[in-house]
């Protein structure tokens, strides 16, 4: 150890710092013995070395002229223990991000000190090594730019032949340490932001470049993975299925956003090497097997599956090469059909003028895609398109080719619908990017400005416009999410606000409206969702209604607006879930859940109804304000009463008096007061003041709305009362994310009073049900204004307009 004579002098001056040196040097090989002087040494070195970059620059000068990084390499080289190895990362990694003057880090990449470190043979098999070694390639990353980079390359002639920095980091990307893959991944960013030609020509050519086809072959597993957990045969409950689904899609995200940082860098070469190995590696094998004419499925992923990754990877990876390679495979069929269909309508008229979509068709078989963002680099088709394009050509048949049940249409009017809200949210992705091609956009829907078009050029547009999926098949599109909606009873609210998402989107592409077919179905829907919220107002929870529609209402709005950019497409899987029934359970529990869904669906039902009309959304749900009885007496009572809370004192002027027994405790004597003030509704049990005979002392308050008195049968001056211990509030949050489970619920509670005699039971049975009668009375006219028909739905009216303005 350190002398006390040095100790004594100032642990950052050059001397102190030419004295560690020294000692360094001294060390032939470290062991056992010496092992703990050496970490001593390292730290203080690095310590002044890190004070000497800002402070001192001659402690920077003699650690170069002393060539202390060479005296790393020896101590690490010549170590006859390896558990030296850590700390001598660790204490590097320090310096080195501490490190500000460019001197300083030119010299530490300079004479292949870091390099040699970098490739020193450790022994990652336990401990803690890897989080060190790539702590300390990290750092490195962090200071690297277009100057330094050149010094930790080798380089033969024009090539770099080495890069030991970049291909060592590599051999972590797939660790099974989250924070080690998020640090590879942080590192190999930062070498693609500042590496020049010659180091791109290295990272893209083989066997280095297989690191981006290891990345589609991870995510490709990923894929497979979430496919198992949504098609589980075992017996696990669909809350277990839906987080792992939730677990595995957001593993899925994690690699597509990387991807995404990576075209993010903008370097015309890579953007074309990584989507390029997207393409070929996952969306067309996807693609490809998805729309052929094929029994057997080739990917060996779910039709349903398949559609929610690669509308996935348009969300988050996107740009004009993925957007426009994509939509020329989903429209391929659909340019087949038209072709055809203006050829016949052609030599009809004795015309032939089908070069619209020819031209449009032979664009796509001459190239896929080539993207502005390549800057000059190769089009973008690849192996895999063209190993199989023909293949894929061919098979479709001329049948096939005239049936509009074909392709992705073949999804979207099938009898699955997860299918059809799946392949109608891949195609509304697609028309809503601003990234897809001037010649396939109207292929595939017709914006507003499209309107102005056909307005402004007429029958020459026109053709063009009513040519598009969207524009041709609205009427049966419309039906198959129409039908989709009108199974209300056997889904979730949240997967019909989905539904009811996809249904807005359409109308807003759409200038006919809703035929009448498609108004009877909406009506009937409609008509069936009012049913089943009026019917929860005598229920158990009608007294939340009004706070939670308030609530739910703005929730709906957002739902309904949000941008197909950024919609989970998670949605996709709720309908192939076994949806849990809450028929016939009478807790509160799952009447609250009852109410909720009811609740959620009207909403949705009335913003769809008054879009179709209206063209808008409602911003605030249409309620009337209950009038304040201030100068009514009893309303004055009911308010003072209404307002008690447990230990407050109560006039027993109302009270009627009873017996309960609460568990583990002895039998009371208390009154029972039922009071309505407006929407607030309670039961409260209060004990007589022991000073004031007329005034008690609150024990025990109850929701009035969820009592349901019974008298008892055997005992008939026994009261039987419900007591909900459900609070929905403290389930908002889990319900929202999923995560709430049937078995979270409390049970109901049970209150027996017991009265003096038949005739008194039944009195406080009938005063507990005319406060109950009041509350909903109060509930009802507050809904009054929204439930009315206002709108004048009806389906003599025909078809209306909904083009957004």
């Amino acid at each position: 150890m350190f002398s006390s004579f040095w100790r004594s002098i100032d642990r950052f001056s050059l001397q102190h710092f030419k004295y560690v040196i020294r000692e360094l040097k001294k060390i032939k090989a470290v062991n056992e013995h010496n092992r703990e002087f050496v970490v001593d040494l390292l730290q203080c070195i690095v310590e002044i070395v890190t004070y000497g970059d800002k402070q001192d620059p001659l402690i920077f000068e003699c650690f170069m002229e002393h060539q202390v990084l060479a005296e790393f390499v020896r101590i690490l080289k010549t170590s006859e223990i390896s558990n030296i190895e850590a700390p001598l990362l660790q204490y590097l990694s320090i310096m080195i991000q501490n490190m500000d003057s460019e001197q300083a880090i030119y010299y530490c990449f300079s004479n292949g000190y870091i390099n040699s470190i970098i490739l020193h043979p450790y022994k990652f098999d336990g401990g803690d090594i890897a989080s060190y070694y790539v702590s300390f390639l990290r750092a490195i990353s962090g200071k690297i730019n277009r100057d330094t980079l050149c010094l930790l390359v080798k380089v033969h002639g024009d090539a770099v032949v080495s890069f030991p920095l970049y291909t060592e980091a590599l051999r972590f990307a797939h660790h099974e340490e989250k924070m080690i893959q998020t640090a590879i991944r942080s590192l190999v960013l930062n070498v693609y932001n500042v590496s020049d030609d010659m180091v791109y020509q290295f990272i893209m050519t083989p066997p280095v470049s297989d690191y981006f086809s290891d990345l589609v072959h991870r995510l490709r597993d990923l894929c497979f993975c979430l496919d198992s957990i949504l098609y589980d045969k075992g017996e696990v409950e669909t809350q277990t299925r839906r987080n792992g689904l939730i677990l595995q899609s957001d593993k899925i995200a994690d690699e597509l956003y990387y991807f995404k940082d990576i075209l993010s860098v903008g370097k015309p070469r890579l953007t074309r090497l990584v989507t390029e190995n997207l393409l070929n590696g996952l969306v067309f094998p996807i693609l490809f097997s998805l729309l052929a004419s094929k029994n057997n499925d080739e990917s060996g992923l779910s039709s349903v599956t398949s559609l929610y990754i690669v509308s996935h990877i348009l969300q988050v990876v996107g740009g004009r090469s993925m957007i426009n390679n994509v939509a020329c495979v989903i429209l391929y069929h659909f340019l087949n059909l038209n072709m055809r269909v203006e050829s016949e309508e052609n030599t009809t008229d004795g015309h032939d003028d089908v070069k619209p979509f020819a031209n449009c068709l032979s664009e796509i078989e001459r190239t896929i895609s080539c993207a502005p963002e390549l800057n000059g680099a190769e089009s973008i088709g690849g192996n895999y398109l063209g190993a199989h394009w023909e293949d894929f050509t061919s098979g479709f048949s001329t049948d096939e080719i005239c049936s509009k049940r074909r392709g992705v249409l073949e999804f979207v009017f099938s009898e699955d619908r997860s299918l059809v809200l799946a392949s109608i949210f891949l195609l509304l992705i697609l028309a809503e990017s601003k990234d897809l091609d001037c010649f396939l956009s109207p292929m595939i829907g017709l914006y507003q400005t499209g309107v102005v078009m056909l307005q402004n050029n007429g029958a020459s547009t026109s053709k063009s416009a009513d040519a598009s999926i969207f524009s041709r098949f609205m009427p049966e599109i419309l039906n198959a999410v129409l039908k989709v909606l009108a199974f209300q009873q056997s889904l979730p609210a949240m997967m019909l606000w989905h539904v009811g998402w996809c249904l807005r989107k359409l109308l807003g592409f759409n200038r006919e409206g809703l035929d009448s077919d498609n108004l009877l179905l909406f009506t009937t829907s409609y008509d069936q969702s009012r049913a089943h919220f009026l019917k929860e107002l005598d229920g158990i929870w009608f007294d939340h209604i009004p706070d939670a529609l308030r609530t739910e209402w703005e929730s709906c709005i957002r739902a309904l607006e949000q941008s197909s950019q950024y919609k989970d497409p998670l949605f996709m899987f709720e309908l192939v879930l076994d949806q849990q029934s809450t028929n016939g359970e009478t807790s509160s529990y799952f009447a609250w859940q009852r109410m909720d869904d009811a609740m959620k669906a009207f909403i949705l039902h009335f913003q769809l109804k008054t879009f179709i009309f209206k063209s808008a959304l409602v911003e605030k749900p249409f309620l009337n304000t209950i009038p304040s009885s201030t100068n009514d007496s009893g309303a004055n009572r009911s308010l003072n009463v209404s307002s008690a809370s447990f230990g407050s004192n109560v006039s027993l002027e109302c009270g009627m008096p009873c017996r309960i027994a609460f568990s583990n405790s002895e039998i009371r004597d208390v009154y029972v007061i039922p009071v309505a003030y407006e929407m607030i509704g309670k039961l409260i049990l209060a004990e007589k003041h022991p000073f004031r005979s007329r005034h008690g002392v609150v024990i025990a308050i109850a929701p009035l709305a969820a009592l349901c008195p019974k008298i008892d049968e055997d005992h008939p001056s026994w009261l039987l009362l419900r007591i909900r211990n459900f609070d929905p509030r403290f389930y908002t949050i889990k319900a929202r994310n999923n995560n709430l489970s049937m078995s979270d619920h409390l049970a109901d509670g049970r209150w027996t009073l017991g009265f003096p005699n038949a005739k008194a039971c039944e009195e406080a049975q009938l005063a507990i049900l005319n406060e109950v009668t009041k509350q909903r009375s109060a509930v009802e006219y507050m809904l009054a204004p929204l439930l009315q028909n206002d709108l004048g739905l009806a389906v003599d009216k025909g078809s209306y307009s909904c083009v957004t303005p």
